[in-house]
C-alpha cells in the first residue's frame, strides 16, 4: 500500500492548468478550421490551385450577374429562317 501512496505524491506536479476560456475557444475554433480544411482537400494534390479555380469561377459568376444581358432576352438570340 505504501507504493500507491508514493505514486500519488507526484500527481500534483502533473496537473495541467486549464487555459482561459477565451483562449480555449480560440484554440478549438482553429482546430475545427484545420479539420475542415483537411476533410475538404482530402485526396487533392494541389489545394491552392483548387482554391484559385474556385475563386475565379465565383468572380466570373458575379460578373455575369452584374453585367446586363445583351438583347434583353436573357442572352438568347432567335433566328427566323
Amino acid at each position: 500500500m505504501g507504493m500507491c501512496l508514493s505514486c500519488l505524491g507526484g500527481a500534483a506536479d502533473d496537473v495541467v492548468v486549464t487555459p482561459d476560456p477565451e483562449i480555449r475557444r480560440r484554440q478549438l475554433a482553429e482546430a475545427a478550421e484545420k479539420r475542415q480544411k483537411e476533410t475538404t482537400y482530402r485526396g487533392v494534390k494541389n489545394p491552392e490551385a483548387v482554391e484559385r479555380k474556385k475563386k475565379k469561377q465565383e468572380e466570373i459568376e458575379k460578373q455575369e450577374m452584374t453585367t446586363p444581358a445583351s438583347g434583353g432576352g436573357g442572352g438568347l438570340k432567335w433566328q427566323m429562317g
